[in-house]
C-alpha cells in the first residue's frame, strides 16, 4: 500500500540480506503480506524476469497452492485479496491493450484486464507489470493464443521472452552507463 497504493499486484518485494535467493524472497513476502506459509508451497519455477517502473528487477516465482487457502492480509501491506482464474489472462470478457514506450524507448503493449470478482462485488483493474506476468503464466500454462495481440513469438514463448528482456535491460544498461 505504501509504495503502490490501489494497485493490484502479486504478493513480493525486495530481498533481504537473510534471503538466500529470489524463491526465498517470494516465500518470505507472501508469508509477510498474504499469511501463506512457505511449507504450503510446491514451487515450479522461476519465469523470465521484468523491469518494473522504477527500474527494479522482478523475478516472478511460480508455486502452487492448495485450493482451501484462505489469505490472512496484512493490513499494513494489502488492502484485498482476491483470486483470478488463470485462464482469464487469455480469453478475458473485459481487455484493452494500451501502448506505451518503456524506459528504455520502444514502443510496446501494456495489458489491461478488468475483473469482476463476485466474492468482493467489485470490479479490479490488473495492468502493467503484473499483468504481464500473468499473460506470460497464462501463455505457458495453457499453451493457445490468447484472445488479444501479445508482444511475443508464441512459437519461440520462452526464447522471445528472454529476448524481449535482454534488448529491454540492455538497453536501459546502456544508458546508466552513459549517465557516470
Amino acid at each position: 500500500l505504501r509504495r503502490s497504493p490501489g494497485q493490484v499486484c502479486f504478493p513480493g518485494g525486495k530481498s533481504e540480506a537473510s534471503d538466500k535467493d529470489e524463491i526465498d524472497t517470494a516465500l518470505r513476502e507472501a508469508k509477510e503480506e498474504v499469511g501463506l506459509q512457505p511449507e504450503k508451497v510446491e514451487v515450479i519455477c522461476r519465469l523470465v524476469p521484468g523491469i518494473d517502473k522504477m527500474n527494479h528487477l522482478v523475478t516472478p516465482v511460480v508455486g502452487f497452492i492448495e485450493d482451501a487457502f484462505q489469505a490472512t492480509p496484512n493490513p499494513d501491506e494489502v488492502s484485498e485479496v482476491f483470486f483470478v482464474p488463470l485462464e482469464y489472462f487469455i480469453k478475458p470478457l473485459k481487455y484493452k491493450a494500451l501502448s506505451y514506450k518503456t524506459s528504455s524507448g520502444s514502443l510496446t503493449l501494456m495489458h489491461c484486464f478488468i475483473y469482476y470478482d463476485q466474492e468482493h462485488k467489485k470490479s479490479f483493474k490488473i495492468w502493467g507489470l503484473t499483468a504481464h506476468f500473468a499473460v506470460f503464466l497464462a501463455l505457458v500454462v495453457f499453451g493457445e493464443r490468447p484472445t488479444f495481440e501479445v508482444d511475443y513469438d508464441l512459437d519461440n514463448l520462452i526464447s522471445s521472452s528472454e529476448n524481449y528482456f535482454n534488448n529491454l535491460y540492455a538497453s536501459i544498461y546502456e544508458r546508466k552507463k552513459s549517465n557516470l
